[in-house]
């Protein structure tokens, strides 16, 4: 029914720390995260917008 994607990544940063993760998603729950991330990279640009707008209306 639903196609899973499956994602592993083990990253050692010393001898004796690292970082090991695993991750099991659906392709609808890959899709509604990438949803999820363009809606905050496109509000992120609006605000910068503004800001830079509202910096060279002061000046």
């Amino acid at each position: 029914m639903y196609e899973i994607q499956r994602a592993e990544v083990s990253l050692m940063a010393t001898k004796d720390s690292g970082f090991r993760a695993k991750v099991e998603i659906t392709n609808r729950g890959l899709l509604s995260v990438a949803v999820v991330v363009s809606s905050i990279l496109l509000s992120t640009a609006v605000l910068v917008h503004v800001a830079v707008t509202a910096d060279r209306r002061r000046r």
